[in-house]
């Protein structure tokens, strides 16, 4: 099964859903029942920033056999349209038409609707969560980074060429004359020998 990577949005909604304050519902969630259980496991994938489809859900708690069984497929997304329907999942939207529906919680507290107060994860889990979101944004912040920055490297590193070139044939010019001017040649040899170090700089730090 491939990894997907959450996106930034996601994170957000589960931020949101993570903080959210417990909500009325109009549904039971008694534990042992498929409401309860589906929540449950959404709550399992989510914890890992995992947004599961129908497929995962059923795999997780019924076993990859029932994940052949079109009717008990159908029957687990008619109980999640229900979920939908009271606010305790929401339905993620498709990257490409073919997929199946996505799901994530609301929230992760409720009162239902016998006025039990269901808490579906602790605050160490919910905070382990936080940790794992902030290292996830800071790698696509680095990722996304990381090509300017290589560009910007590139584009110094072109003008230093420029830089040196210029500054070497300076010097020979200068030696070709009848007369040499000696300011004209040491400004042009030390301009060209600080290019060539910048250069040398830059080229490590490319790599």
């Amino acid at each position: 099964m491939n990894e997907r990577t959450a996106s930034v949005k996601e994170l957000e909604d589960l931020e949101e859903a993570m903080n959210s304050e417990a909500r009325a519902v109009n549904i039971r969630l008694r534990e042992g029942e498929y409401q309860h259980s589906l929540a449950k496991a959404l709550v399992a994938f989510e914890l890992k920033l995992r947004f599961p489809d129908v497929k995962e859900l059923v795999r997780k708690l019924f076993g990859d056999k029932r994940t052949e069984d079109t009717q008990f497929l159908s029957k687990i997304q008619t109980i999640l349209k229900k979920m939908e329907k009271s606010g305790i999942v929401k339905i993620l939207p498709k990257e490409k038409p073919w997929e199946l529906q996505r799901y994530a919680l609301c929230s992760f507290k409720f009162h239902d609707v016998e006025k039990n107060e269901i808490v579906l994860a602790t605050k160490a889990e919910i905070e382990n969560t936080r940790g794992l979101i902030h290292s996830q944004s800071s790698k696509v912040n680095e990722t996304v980074a990381r090509p300017k920055r290589t560009i910007s490297i590139n584009a110094g590193i072109l003008l230093l060429i420029f830089a040196t070139v210029v500054s070497y044939s300076a010097v020979i010019w200068t030696l070709t004359l009848s007369t040499v001017d000696l300011a004209v040649f040491a400004s042009a040899f030390c301009a060209a020998i600080a290019c060539s170090i910048l250069l040398g700089i830059l080229i490590s730090r490319r790599k």
